[in-house]
């Protein structure tokens, strides 16, 4: 039998600043760092799949980039999209897309750190 991939079980995104962009993700997104990280990221206690920010790997220039990890859509589940979206918005977290209904529940993208697009749904 061949193998086969079950599905990702890991997530990172490749920052400049790594404290930076986990203080974002701490204060603004409201996660919590997992009990051990590399020296190299800090991984965060999220479920079922877990995810981090990281330095950038060798050979990755960011510099000239406007718009990190164009093509992939990272989305994160939340219990109150609308509510977070309110939150994001009073921090002054650039909202990218509009409140939409969907499969998945109301949906929104935002900008995260170093400028990377994220969406959040549920609620």
């Amino acid at each position: 039998m061949p193998a086969t991939i079950e599905g990702p079980d890991f997530v990172a995104l490749q920052v400049r600043d790594v404290q930076a962009a986990a203080t974002f993700c701490e204060q603004h997104l409201g996660l919590r760092r997992a009990a051990v990280s590399p020296p190299h990221a800090v991984v965060f206690d999220t479920k079922p799949t877990p995810f981090a920010v990281r330095e950038l790997l060798p050979g990755v220039d960011l510099a000239d980039t406007a718009r990190p990890g164009l093509g992939v859509v990272l989305w994160f589940r939340t219990t109150d999209a609308h509510q977070l979206r309110d939150q994001l918005t009073a921090a002054g977290v650039r909202i990218l897309t509009p409140m939409a209904d969907s499969p998945f529940g109301p949906v929104f993208s935002f900008e995260g750190p170093e400028g990377y697009t994220l969406t959040a749904h549920g609620g």
